[in-house]
């Protein structure tokens, strides 16, 4: 139990620092920089936030992994090409990479699908889970109510326009396309067994 405690605390002090980070280079840095800055804050604040919706949520389901900081291997392969193609693009094309309203239309999307997410998490409280589920659970119930009345996976829908928000964001033209098609993959994938 200590060990799972302690797990929990070096992850949440990792976003911390993470997105402490982020917001001092958002500040201080030049401003080539800064839309990075904003992307790590918005990065960790989404893996933290994950945490605490389900731990407010559905506590029964928590576990380490609701971090989703493991998330796939596709995505950790996606978010890294992202920060690649963002440095090199940086050094090459360093005035597209300034704060722009393409930049606050993707934190406007960021913030968006992660308001959408956390609303289907907490109206579907323990129904939900990260877990895809393949078997009906006795207590699961079908939800229609809040943001499910309006869209029928709003997690799915909120996930999309966060992570394509954080493309828009600082400017990703070859990853846009990744994580759109990853996102496509991913959540016909999840469809099909939902």
């Amino acid at each position: 139990m200590l060990l799972c405690f302690l797990q929990v605390a070096i992850r949440a002090l990792f976003l911390g620092y993470i997105f402490g980070i982020g917001i001092l280079v958002s500040i201080n840095a030049p401003p080539s920089w800064q839309v990075f800055g904003i992307y790590t804050t918005v990065l960790a604040s989404f893996h933290y936030t994950e945490f605490l919706a389900i731990a407010w949520s559905n506590p029964a389901a928590l576990s380490i992994d609701s971090f989703i900081l493991n998330h796939s291997i596709a995505y950790g392969i996606a978010a890294c090409l992202s920060w690649m193609e963002f440095i090199i693009e940086r050094h090459y094309f360093n005035l597209m990479k300034r704060p722009s309203f393409v930049c606050y239309f993707g934190l406007m999307l960021c913030i968006s699908g992660e308001i959408l997410r956390k609303l289907a998490m907490c109206t579907a409280r323990h129904n939900f889970n990260h877990v895809v589920q393949n078997e009906k659970r006795n207590n699961h119930e079908l939800v229609t109510h809040g943001v499910y009345n309006f869209c029928r996976h709003p997690s799915y829908v909120g996930w999309f326009y966060w992570s394509i928000g954080t493309q828009v964001r600082y400017h990703k033209f070859f990853t846009i396309r990744l994580y759109t098609f990853y996102n496509f993959v991913l959540y016909f994938y999840y469809l099909i067994f939902n």
